[in-house]
């Protein structure tokens, strides 16, 4: 309580009011100043707190994930000129995948600067693993947007380091290696569809369902898409004996 007798707000919902900083702050980790700076600001906002269908990061993420699949495809070329297609696939999976972007977007500190609902705030979506790895795809669609292809391929090389030596080691996801499972014995790539979404827009909860064909589907759960299909995948191989399934699975975030 206050002198004048009134409950002060929890240390909590004071760091939930805490003023974002400014965006040029974020730029310079970047590494990109933007021209319009209002593209930065849409690639940081989640869809609880947008205004209108357009309002939030999602069409930026979808842009940013084929300019960052194709910069890293572009220089893994260059790079690995005696790597099969199978050694570029693995690197390139390693590179793009879940938790590569966010922890891109972790070293650029973006969690303070994010733009979200009170709910996501509260729920600690300024960690949240699947919303930073989204906010770094969008980033990366902006950039493109604000400046073309070769200023995001320039930001791509300077974080997501596409030579390093354990890129394929830890682009052995399950995903991964149910698909190269598939493909060795001339199979279509696996199929993954949801089978059930469950909880609120704030904290949804999947079940996804992959099938391979002449067997029978794998079933797999977790609070986003790409988790749910990790363990899809992951439990169609342990089911079905193939290959060594990787020990250590995607982790959920609130």
């Amino acid at each position: 309580m206050d002198e004048a007798g009134q409950a002060r707000p929890s240390s909590r919902a004071r760091r939930s009011h805490k003023p974002r900083p400014p965006l040029g702050v974020l730029e310079e980790r970047i590494g990109h100043s933007f021209a319009d700076q209002n593209l930065l600001t849409r690639a940081l906002t989640h869809t609880s707190k947008a205004t209108g269908r357009g309002g939030s990061y999602q069409r930026l993420e979808f842009l940013g994930d084929r300019v960052l699949g194709l910069a890293v495809a572009d220089r893994l070329y260059a790079a690995f000129p005696d790597a099969d297609e199978g050694d570029l696939s693995r690197r390139l999976a390693g590179l793009v995948r879940r938790e590569t972007c966010a922890a891109v977007a972790a070293s650029w500190e973006v969690g303070p600067h994010l733009i979200l609902g009170q709910g996501e705030v509260m729920g600690g979506g300024r960690r949240n693993q699947t919303i930073l790895a989204d906010v770094c795809e969008a980033i990366l669609g902006a950039i493109y947007l604000d400046a073309g292809f070769e200023a995001a391929r320039v930001i791509v090389e300077a974080h997501f380091h596409p030579a390093e030596p354990m890129a394929a080691h830890r682009g052995r996801d399950a995903k991964s290696a149910l698909q190269e499972w598939a493909m060795g014995r001339s199979l279509p790539i696996p199929v993954y569809a949801v089978v059930e979404r469950t909880g609120p827009d704030h904290a949804p909860r999947f079940r996804i369902a992959v099938q391979v064909e002449g067997l029978e589907p794998g079933h797999g759960e977790g609070t986003s898409k790409r988790v749910a299909e990790q363990e899809a995948a992951r439990a169609l191989m342990e089911r079905e004996g193939i290959g060594t399934v990787p020990e250590t699975g995607p982790t959920e975030t609130a």
